[in-house]
């Protein structure tokens, strides 16, 4: 993967360096958790100021939006995996990192009205002209990412780390919005309106999101370094 090129190079680079001493541990196996998920976490400290890392982190969790007079059932699946670069430059366990993620992250939202009736763009549509709406997001495939923590020295044993940053994902596009009722077979004036209405609606809720760009990064992970 295009992100790996630069751990590569700065492994290969730092192998000239003088190696960390053979009482120190430089291989670390845990779990990380937070915003971006939980999942596997490996570390090797290649000296006292450089490391690299990598981890998959994984979450499904559902949430409710009431907007209008429409319920929204959103269901969002974190799910992404990178490595990055960790800067020791105190040669401590304070560390500046940098890298990049594959991203899977995506949401699914279901709506369906409380009462007997939609309100789309100004338009009253009943349930059954329109049934269910739902859609999903899209997002960048590959996303930079940075961040500031702390990993612990490097003695060998159980150790504990935290970092928090952004994840430079862009904005998440929100694909054409789907309806299974009995507008959603036909080409008639009625239909043709619900179209635009549901594209209208689409729009002014893609204009709202996308000045959001940077997903918030807290994470903590617990390991044990050899």
């Amino acid at each position: 993967m295009k992100f790996a090129l630069p751990c590569v190079a700065v492994l290969v680079s730092c192998l000239a360096l003088s190696p960390a001493s053979a009482s120190e541990g430089q291989f670390r196996v845990g779990v990380t958790g937070g915003t971006l998920g939980v999942g596997p976490e490996i570390a090797y400290r290649l000296n006292s100021r450089v490391g690299v890392r990598a981890n998959a982190t994984f979450l499904s969790f559902g949430h409710s939006v009431h907007s209008g007079d429409v319920d929204y059932d959103g269901h969002a699946r974190l799910g992404s995996g990178g490595a990055m670069i960790d800067l020791f430059p105190f040669k401590g366990g304070f560390r500046l990192s940098a890298g990049a993620r594959v991203n899977g992250n995506r949401v699914d939202v279901t709506g369906k009205p409380m009462n007997a009736s939609y309100v789309i763009n100004g338009t009253r549509y009943s349930l059954g002209e329109i049934g269910t709406l739902s859609t999903d997001t899209a997002l960048k495939s590959v996303a930079p990412m940075a961040t500031i923590g702390w990993a612990g020295r490097m003695h060998r044993g159980f150790t504990f780390g935290v970092e928090a940053g952004a994840l430079f994902q862009g904005t998440a596009h929100i694909n054409p919005l789907r309806y299974t009722g009995l507008l959603a077979d036909t080409n008639d004036r009625r239909a043709m309106m619900l179209r635009r209405d549901i594209e209208a609606e689409r729009t002014r809720v893609q204009n709202d999101i996308n000045d959001y760009k940077v997903y918030p990064v807290l994470q903590f992970s617990i390991g044990y370094r050899f």
